[in-house]
């Protein structure tokens, strides 16, 4: 996590001095406002990763010259190819329909996408298909 939470940092403190010389030159607050939720989605992950960097012993990836052992992990049961992530899609078009065309979309809409989190649900926990 050292890499990464100096890259939020930096992001953020970008941001920071964007956001400093945009509000005096421009005196405008709306933009402002944006910037400043733009710095703090930066420094506020980036000091909560730093925060766990310093507690926590160095990864394979922050190491100098990792070994391959260092860096092998658990390695898990993956799901063959499924339908779900397109059920689910559909279920969220569906639900977004229900804005356009009525709440009978919405029932539809509402049992795909309950559904296929369901069945992906099981079928990641069984490594296979459902």
């Amino acid at each position: 996590m050292k890499f990464e939470h100096k890259l939020y940092l930096g992001l953020g403190a970008f941001f920071a001095v964007i956001v400093a010389i945009y509000w005096f030159w421009s005196g405008e607050s709306g933009g402002s406002t944006l910037l400043l939720a733009s710095a703090l989605l930066g420094l506020v992950p980036g000091a909560y990763l730093g925060w766990w960097a310093m507690r926590m012993k160095p990864r394979p990836e922050d190491l100098e010259d990792p070994t391959s052992e260092e860096s092998t992990g658990v390695v898990g049961a993956f799901p063959t190819y499924t339908i779900w992530p397109f059920v689910m899609g559909m279920g969220a078009f569906m639900i977004g329909l229900a804005m356009v065309f009525g709440s009978w979309t919405l029932v539809i809409g509402f049992a795909l996408a309950i559904s296929a989190a369901i069945s992906v649900t099981l079928e990641s926990k069984r490594g296979g298909t459902v």
